[in-house]
């Protein structure tokens, strides 16, 4: 009985009843470039999210100095708008426009009757 047992156990270590071909690599290998891909897509991502960061800054600056130029505009042409009278157009040589005002004959003056007796309602 110690003979058969001596055998099965040298049959079973000659013989490789799983071949796995190396999956254990295999995977460790996977999860290893994984991870490398994974963490250069980190580090392109937070580069973007900084950069994105500092250039709304710099928006927002050249945003408060344009807001501030559109200010000091307004304040000029308030003050400029302050100045125009009727005097001052006159000096500058313009002149009061008289109004004319197209108008159109009825039809009853072309010819045409009118069949509403002058109630157009």
């Amino acid at each position: 009985m110690k003979t058969i047992g001596i055998q099965v156990k040298r049959y079973a270590n000659e013989v490789n009843i799983i071949n796995n071909n190396d999956i254990e690599k295999r995977l460790l290998k996977i999860l290893l470039w994984s991870f490398a891909l994974l963490s250069v897509f980190y580090v392109i991502f937070l580069g973007n999210i900084i950069f994105n960061i500092v250039e709304r800054r710099t928006l927002e600056a050249d945003a408060r100095t344009l807001g501030n130029e559109v200010m000091e505009m307004e304040a000029h042409y308030l003050a400029m708008s302050s100045k125009i009278d009727l005097a001052y157009s006159h000096a500058a040589g313009f002149s009061d426009a008289k109004a004319t005002f197209a108008t159109r004959q009825p039809l009853t003056a072309l010819g045409f009757a009118s069949k509403t007796n002058g109630n157009e309602i």
